[in-house]
Protein backbone atom coordinates (compact mmCIF):
# COMPACT_ATOMS: atom_id res chain seq x y z
CA UNK A 1 0.00 0.00 0.00
CA UNK A 2 1.33 3.21 -1.18
CA UNK A 3 2.25 5.98 1.58
CA UNK A 4 -0.49 7.99 3.16
CA UNK A 5 -0.61 11.91 3.24
CA UNK A 6 0.27 12.09 7.33
CA UNK A 7 3.21 13.26 9.47
CA UNK A 8 4.06 16.78 10.57
CA UNK A 9 5.31 20.11 9.42
CA UNK A 10 8.50 19.01 9.10
CA UNK A 11 7.96 15.45 7.32
CA UNK A 12 5.34 13.75 5.30
CA UNK A 13 5.14 10.37 6.85
CA UNK A 14 2.57 7.39 7.93
CA UNK A 15 3.86 6.46 11.11
CA UNK A 16 5.19 8.49 14.78
CA UNK A 17 8.53 6.96 16.11
CA UNK A 18 8.86 6.11 19.68
CA UNK A 19 11.96 8.07 21.02
CA UNK A 20 14.15 6.22 23.06
CA UNK A 21 15.33 8.68 25.71
CA UNK A 22 11.68 8.89 27.06
CA UNK A 23 9.50 6.70 25.40
CA UNK A 24 7.43 9.15 23.96
CA UNK A 25 5.85 9.05 20.66
CA UNK A 26 6.59 11.94 17.99
CA UNK A 27 5.83 12.23 14.34
CA UNK A 28 9.90 13.42 14.65
CA UNK A 29 12.62 14.14 16.20
CA UNK A 30 11.91 17.42 15.43
CA UNK A 31 8.82 17.21 17.19
CA UNK A 32 10.25 15.74 19.80
CA UNK A 33 12.62 18.47 20.33
CA UNK A 34 10.66 21.21 19.91
CA UNK A 35 8.41 19.96 23.21
CA UNK A 36 11.02 18.42 25.49
CA UNK A 37 13.58 19.53 27.50
CA UNK A 38 16.36 16.73 25.69
CA UNK A 39 17.02 15.88 22.25
CA UNK A 40 16.08 12.57 20.69
CA UNK A 41 18.68 10.52 18.64
CA UNK A 42 17.90 9.14 15.70
CA UNK A 43 19.96 7.04 15.34
CA UNK A 44 18.97 4.86 18.10
CA UNK A 45 15.37 5.04 17.41
CA UNK A 46 14.24 1.17 17.70
CA UNK A 47 10.54 1.35 17.39
CA UNK A 48 7.56 3.04 15.41
CA UNK A 49 3.34 3.30 15.71
CA UNK A 50 1.95 2.78 12.71
CA UNK A 51 -0.74 6.15 11.92
CA UNK A 52 -2.86 4.30 10.77
CA UNK A 53 -3.49 1.33 12.67
CA UNK A 54 -1.44 1.59 15.20
CA UNK A 55 0.75 -1.11 15.71
CA UNK A 56 3.49 -0.58 17.51
CA UNK A 57 6.47 -2.63 15.63
CA UNK A 58 10.48 -2.86 14.96
CA UNK A 59 11.77 0.55 12.58
CA UNK A 60 11.12 -0.77 9.00
CA UNK A 61 9.25 1.10 6.08
CA UNK A 62 6.11 -0.90 5.70
CA UNK A 63 3.38 -1.63 8.44
CA UNK A 64 3.70 -5.58 9.24
CA UNK A 65 -0.23 -5.54 10.01
CA UNK A 66 -1.54 -2.75 7.98
CA UNK A 67 1.07 -2.80 5.09
CA UNK A 68 0.62 0.85 4.36
CA UNK A 69 4.39 2.19 3.37
CA UNK A 70 5.08 4.73 5.91
CA UNK A 71 6.98 7.10 3.72
CA UNK A 72 8.38 6.76 -0.32
CA UNK A 73 11.70 6.80 1.12
CA UNK A 74 13.32 5.45 4.36
CA UNK A 75 17.03 5.22 6.06
CA UNK A 76 17.69 2.52 8.23
CA UNK A 77 20.33 4.13 9.87
CA UNK A 78 18.56 7.20 10.24
CA UNK A 79 15.14 5.81 10.62
CA UNK A 80 13.98 8.87 8.12
CA UNK A 81 10.49 8.56 6.55
CA UNK A 82 9.64 10.86 4.16
CA UNK A 83 8.12 11.86 0.69
CA UNK A 84 10.48 11.13 -2.14
CA UNK A 85 12.82 14.23 -2.73
CA UNK A 86 15.92 12.28 -4.44
CA UNK A 87 17.44 11.92 -0.51
CA UNK A 88 20.56 9.71 -0.16
CA UNK A 89 22.39 8.69 2.68
CA UNK A 90 25.99 9.63 3.18
CA UNK A 91 28.05 8.05 5.28
CA UNK A 92 30.85 10.81 5.58
CA UNK A 93 28.35 12.96 6.43
CA UNK A 94 26.56 10.01 8.78
CA UNK A 95 23.42 11.63 8.03
CA UNK A 96 20.95 11.72 4.98
CA UNK A 97 20.47 14.68 2.44
CA UNK A 98 18.62 15.64 -0.32
CA UNK A 99 19.83 14.73 -3.64
CA UNK A 100 19.76 14.00 -6.17
CA UNK A 101 22.92 11.67 -5.14
CA UNK A 102 24.21 12.26 -9.07
CA UNK A 103 25.00 15.87 -8.09
CA UNK A 104 26.03 16.09 -5.02
CA UNK A 105 30.10 15.13 -4.13
CA UNK A 106 31.67 15.07 -0.64
CA UNK A 107 34.39 16.94 0.21
CA UNK A 108 36.97 15.09 2.43
CA UNK A 109 38.39 18.39 3.55
CA UNK A 110 35.35 20.54 4.05
CA UNK A 111 33.25 16.93 5.48
CA UNK A 112 30.65 18.18 3.80
CA UNK A 113 28.54 17.43 0.76
CA UNK A 114 28.20 19.88 -1.55
CA UNK A 115 26.97 20.82 -5.46
CA UNK A 116 28.93 19.04 -7.85
CA UNK A 117 29.29 22.46 -9.85
CA UNK A 118 32.32 23.55 -6.20
CA UNK A 119 34.42 20.45 -7.02
CA UNK A 120 37.86 21.88 -7.60
CA UNK A 121 35.92 25.44 -7.18
CA UNK A 122 35.85 26.29 -3.92
CA UNK A 123 37.97 27.25 -0.80
CA UNK A 124 38.35 23.93 1.56
CA UNK A 125 37.97 24.83 5.84
CA UNK A 126 38.42 21.89 7.36
CA UNK A 127 35.19 20.24 9.17
CA UNK A 128 33.76 23.39 8.28
CA UNK A 129 30.35 22.12 8.90
CA UNK A 130 31.21 21.46 11.93
CA UNK A 131 30.72 24.79 13.18
CA UNK A 132 27.58 26.90 14.10
CA UNK A 133 26.07 29.41 11.44
CA UNK A 134 27.72 32.34 12.36
CA UNK A 135 24.50 34.54 11.33
CA UNK A 136 21.50 32.58 13.60
CA UNK A 137 24.20 30.15 15.90
CA UNK A 138 22.64 27.27 14.68
CA UNK A 139 23.64 24.13 13.52
CA UNK A 140 24.51 23.76 10.01
CA UNK A 141 25.48 20.21 9.65
CA UNK A 142 22.22 18.15 10.47
CA UNK A 143 20.38 21.00 9.54
CA UNK A 144 17.01 20.85 7.11
CA UNK A 145 18.09 24.66 5.40
CA UNK A 146 20.64 24.12 2.65
CA UNK A 147 24.32 25.87 3.25
CA UNK A 148 25.73 28.89 1.26
CA UNK A 149 29.58 28.68 0.73
CA UNK A 150 31.56 31.47 0.73
CA UNK A 151 34.33 33.01 -1.77
CA UNK A 152 36.13 32.14 2.03
CA UNK A 153 35.14 28.88 2.72
CA UNK A 154 32.69 29.73 5.96
CA UNK A 155 29.11 28.34 5.57
CA UNK A 156 25.71 30.17 5.99
CA UNK A 157 22.64 28.63 6.27
CA UNK A 158 21.00 29.79 2.70
CA UNK A 159 18.46 31.70 5.03
CA UNK A 160 20.46 33.60 7.04
CA UNK A 161 22.71 34.33 3.92
CA UNK A 162 20.00 35.52 1.92
CA UNK A 163 18.52 37.98 5.19
CA UNK A 164 22.15 38.93 5.53
CA UNK A 165 21.90 40.25 1.64
CA UNK A 166 18.89 41.89 2.37
CA UNK A 167 20.48 44.43 4.74
CA UNK A 168 23.15 45.14 2.79
CA UNK A 169 25.93 43.58 4.47
CA UNK A 170 28.78 42.23 2.15
CA UNK A 171 31.14 40.44 4.31
CA UNK A 172 31.48 37.24 5.80
CA UNK A 173 30.98 37.02 9.62
CA UNK A 174 33.50 35.41 10.31
CA UNK A 175 36.48 36.31 8.71
CA UNK A 176 35.23 39.41 7.23
CA UNK A 177 36.17 38.16 3.72
CA UNK A 178 33.75 40.24 1.21
CA UNK A 179 31.01 37.49 0.36
CA UNK A 180 30.35 37.59 -3.27
CA UNK A 181 31.93 39.17 -6.23
CA UNK A 182 32.53 43.10 -5.28
CA UNK A 183 33.73 44.01 -8.86
CA UNK A 184 31.13 46.15 -10.21
CA UNK A 185 30.60 47.86 -6.92
CA UNK A 186 34.66 48.35 -6.46
CA UNK A 187 34.28 50.31 -9.97
CA UNK A 188 30.84 52.22 -8.82
CA UNK A 189 33.31 53.76 -6.34
CA UNK A 190 36.15 54.24 -7.83
CA UNK A 191 33.78 56.79 -9.92
CA UNK A 192 32.40 58.24 -6.59
CA UNK A 193 35.24 58.53 -4.91
CA UNK A 194 36.71 60.37 -7.90
CA UNK A 195 33.72 62.92 -8.45
CA UNK A 196 34.31 63.69 -4.63
CA UNK A 197 37.06 65.65 -3.54
CA UNK A 198 37.93 65.56 0.20
CA UNK A 199 38.80 69.14 1.59
CA UNK A 200 41.78 70.19 1.50
CA UNK A 201 43.31 69.62 4.72
CA UNK A 202 43.04 66.05 3.84
CA UNK A 203 43.93 66.01 0.53
CA UNK A 204 47.61 64.62 1.21
CA UNK A 205 46.24 62.51 3.79
CA UNK A 206 47.59 58.65 3.70
CA UNK A 207 46.60 55.95 6.17
CA UNK A 208 47.85 52.40 6.86
CA UNK A 209 45.30 49.80 6.08
CA UNK A 210 44.73 46.25 5.92
CA UNK A 211 42.48 44.42 3.42
CA UNK A 212 40.56 41.83 3.80
CA UNK A 213 39.87 40.36 1.29
CA UNK A 214 43.88 39.91 0.40
CA UNK A 215 45.54 40.48 3.86
CA UNK A 216 47.85 43.04 1.96
CA UNK A 217 48.89 45.87 4.17
CA UNK A 218 49.66 49.35 2.68
CA UNK A 219 49.80 52.68 2.70
CA UNK A 220 46.79 54.76 0.84
CA UNK A 221 45.13 58.24 0.27
CA UNK A 222 42.44 58.78 2.91
CA UNK A 223 39.30 58.86 1.76
CA UNK A 224 36.00 58.95 3.57
CA UNK A 225 34.02 56.69 1.14
CA UNK A 226 36.60 54.51 1.10
CA UNK A 227 40.14 53.26 1.14
CA UNK A 228 41.10 51.15 -1.43
CA UNK A 229 43.61 48.36 -1.47
CA UNK A 230 46.90 48.50 -3.53
CA UNK A 231 47.02 44.87 -3.30
CA UNK A 232 44.04 44.06 -5.24
CA UNK A 233 41.56 47.34 -5.51
CA UNK A 234 39.25 45.80 -3.00
CA UNK A 235 37.38 48.62 -0.62
CA UNK A 236 36.56 46.11 2.14
CA UNK A 237 39.68 47.30 4.26
CA UNK A 238 39.87 47.88 7.70
CA UNK A 239 42.21 51.16 8.95
CA UNK A 240 45.08 50.43 10.43
CA UNK A 241 45.91 53.59 12.52
CA UNK A 242 45.59 56.89 12.32
CA UNK A 243 45.81 59.60 9.15
CA UNK A 244 49.39 60.90 8.41
CA UNK A 245 49.40 64.13 6.77
CA UNK A 246 52.44 63.93 3.79
CA UNK A 247 55.50 65.79 4.52
CA UNK A 248 56.25 68.56 2.12
CA UNK A 249 58.78 67.69 -0.44
CA UNK A 250 59.93 70.99 -1.39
Amino acid sequence: MAASAMGCEHYERSCSLKAPCCGKFYVCRLCHDAKENHQMDRFQVKDVKCSVCNTIQKAQQTCEECRVKFGDYYCDTCHLFDKDKKQYHCEQCGICRIGPREKYFHCLKCNLCLISDLQGNHKCVENVSRQNCPVCMEDIHTSRIGAHVLPCGHLLHKTCFEDMSKTGAYRCPLCMHSAWNMEDYWDELDKEISQTPMPTEYRNVTVKILCNDCQTRCTVPFHVLGMKCSGCGSYNTAQDGGLMPQEDTQ
